[in-house]
């Protein structure tokens, strides 16, 4: 019964190998202020950079492919008459961006098509600076945060000092819609279907919204520490993810359900370390994977997000520390090389790094599993639709087959939010109404060769006296069903998410370690003789170690009403269900049998069910022991008190 248990996934060997240093782009002058924002951003096409500039805000734009080290002098994006705190590209024009700043202004700007930060230069051979198409006002304080709404065209979201949320309308200039708050949005985040908004505020709560009814659909206590916090949305589900800080400054993560917050977070908060940097979230829903950058540390942590819970994987690891981070949209990873994730850090302030994810594989062909369509660039909504309310299941979904082929590009809509999960989630409760107990077979009955007294053991005597017939304690376990239920729930809830458990396609790499081990049986065999009643010292008691399944097991037939059973009782041969050996070694039992509070933190790589179920086994097989063991003890004595009386009659 010894062994190791690994969740089976295809993406337990993800791993991050970071850019050599002539493909990194150095000489870079990220800017000094310390505002919280992510610093730089990315479209796959070029990387925007809040640059240390004096004479007013200002930002520069380098293109992905020219790398090396930058010149002294670049062209710069200049228009904010103080410092730039955040930009956003449009992502359904390449050539596109948005930048915040502190003189609570919203710049629009135009890449040029011949844009170079190395040879867009003037007559004089002398940088030129880029201006903005539009300059847009309406909030009263300085702007924070900027964000393009995911599928609607020309729809741009910002949040403010002035504790509002505002959605504009690009094109016009037109505040759409304004979402107050009663203190400063520190980070948001929009649903699949651009629906929603996520936000979390400096009060510490994390809210909801219905953007076009400007109401809150749901509010709660997030994490409760005094620093800044994150959100993100998890792709196409309902859940939310966020990171924070305790009131001991532990940094935490947490999962929520997004229309029902006042729960509170789902199996407590995940206790990730104790350093002082802000945790930047970002997930990646075509092979749910939440990667989290630490600000001020080199490490980039990826969890794997699956029933509601967070499965460490492992972490990318640098000495470098980083305080800009930027995620590369999916369409843009590098197929051929199984690339899962394309990424860029800020370095010391002075370089930025390209850091990228892959799964391993030998397989050089086109892999379906890992490469589901992706979003594409062409809005799923205009801004007139999305604001007179036409919904969309999502964004439009590009082939990544036809990206890898290199032929023409497919689009299509995308499927409802999770109507699988959600099913699943929905069908739980229902696992647990009692099911009709199946009539007992007779087991056929061996030779007895010796009786056995009653009140061998505590546990015996608890098992074999609740009937005038001979039992067992394997019969007491199929009359109590508390095992097969537990083994049921298991089956079923496996049965309704093999669609999208990524244990069920494993890379082949570690098909020793998930071998199963060898079903083990567990039998007694053990006999003595029934004689007149004699004074005689009792056997010690054998308590095995309570555990939380077979404990609660034997301590529901201790409360039944027992009958004081004179006829001898057998001890019959007891083996364990062969759905135990069968599914012990399973990965997929559900984290919904884990026994974590709801409220208290917990550490990253809990073991899974299938442990308790092993454990179970074991304690079983200690219990069969101990009865065996006290057995033993008896036929010794009953022989010894035999021989006495043999003398004693002989004389």
């Amino acid at each position: 019964m010894s062994g190791k248990f690994v969740r089976a996934s295809k993406y337990r060997h993800v791993f991050g190998q970071a850019a050599k240093r002539e493909l990194q782009y150095e000489n870079v002058k990220v800017t000094n202020n310390a505002w919280d924002s992510n610093i730089i951003k990315t479209n796959g096409k070029y990387i925007s950079v809040n640059w240390n500039a004096s004479g007013g805000g200002a930002f520069a734009v380098l293109p992905v492919e020219e790398v090396g080290k930058a010149q002294d002098q670049i062209p710069l994006f200049r228009g904010h008459t103080a410092q730039v705190l955040d930009t956003d590209f449009d992502p359904f024009n390449e050539q596109r961006i948005a930048s915040v700043s502190d003189d609570s202004k919203i710049a629009i700007w135009e890449i040029p098509k011949d844009y170079s930060f190395r040879n867009y230069v003037d007559e004089n051979g002398d940088p030129k600076d880029i201006k903005p198409v539009k300059i847009i006002s309406g909030h009263s304080r300085k702007i924070g945060h900027v964000l393009f709404h995911p599928m609607a065209k020309d729809i741009l979201a910002t949040s403010s000092l002035d504790y509002s949320v505002k959605m504009w309308n690009v094109e016009t200039g037109e505040n759409i819609y304004t979402l107050k708050h009663p203190d400063m949005v520190t980070s948001m985040s929009f649903s699949y279907n651009g629906s929603y908004l996520a936000t979390v505020s400096r009060d510490k709560k994390l809210r909801v919204w219905d953007i076009r009814a400007e109401k809150i659909v749901s509010e709660g206590i997030a994490h409760q520490g005094a620093k800044n916090q994150r959100v993100v949305w998890l792709g196409n589900s309902d859940r939310l993810a966020t990171t924070g800080f305790s009131r001991l400054s532990d940094r935490q993560i947490g999962i929520w359900d997004a229309f029902n917050l006042e729960k509170g977070d789902l199996g407590g908060f995940y206790t990730v370390d104790q350093s002082s940097g802000i945790l930047m979230p970002f997930f990646d829903d075509s092979n749910k994977i939440l990667y989290i950058a630490g600000k001020g540390d080199g490490n980039i942590r990826y969890y794997e997000f699956q029933n509601d819970e967070l499965f460490e994987l492992s972490e990318f690891q640098s000495t470098a520390p980083q305080r800009g981070f930027a995620v590369a949209p999916k369409r843009c990873v590098d197929i051929k090389n199984n690339e899962v994730l394309k990424c860029f850090k800020t370095v010391v302030d002075q370089n930025i790094e390209p850091v990228s994810f892959f799964v391993p594989r030998k397989a050089e062909e086109f892999q379906e599993d890992i490469y589901p369509d992706a979003p594409s660039d062409q809005p799923a909504l205009t801004a007139e639709e999305w604001k007179s309310g036409k919904e969309a299941n999502g964004p439009i979904l590009v082939s990544m087959r036809s990206i890898y082929e290199g032929t023409a590009p497919t689009f299509h809509e995308s499927t409802k939010v999770a109507d699988s999960e959600q099913s699943s989630k929905k069908e739980e409760p229902k696992e647990e109404e009692p099911k009709k107990e199946e009539p007992k077979k007779e087991e056929p009955k061996k030779e007895e060769s010796v009786k056995v007294e009653k009140k061998a053991s505590p546990i015996q005597s608890s098992v074999n006296s609740g009937t005038s017939t001979p039992t067992t304690l394997s019969d007491n376990l199929k009359s109590s069903g508390s095992v097969d239920k537990l083994l049921q729930k298991a089956t079923d809830i496996d049965q309704d998410n093999s669609a999208e458990d990524p244990s069920k396609a494993t890379s082949g790499w570690d098909e020793e370690d998930e071998k199963p081990a060898p079903p083990e049986e567990i039998s007694v065999s053990a006999s003595t003789t029934i004689e007149p009643p004699v004074e005689q010292e009792k056997p010690k008691e054998v308590k095995p170690e309570p555990t939380s399944i077979a404990t609660d097991i034997l301590n529901k037939e201790k409360k039944e009403p027992k009958e004081t059973v004179k006829e001898p009782t057998p001890v019959k041969k007891i083996e364990t269900k062969e759905p135990i050996s069968e599914k012990k070694p399973e990965s997929s039992v559900p984290a919904a049998t884990t026994t974590t509070t709801s409220h208290g933190a917990k550490s990253l790589g809990l073991k899974q069910s299938v442990e308790t179920l092993s454990s179970l086994v074991l304690k079983l097989e200690q219990v069969v022991e101990n009865l065996t063991a006290a057995n033993i003890e008896k036929d010794e004595r009953l022989e010894a008190l035999e021989k006495k009386i043999d003398s004693l009659l002989q004389k």
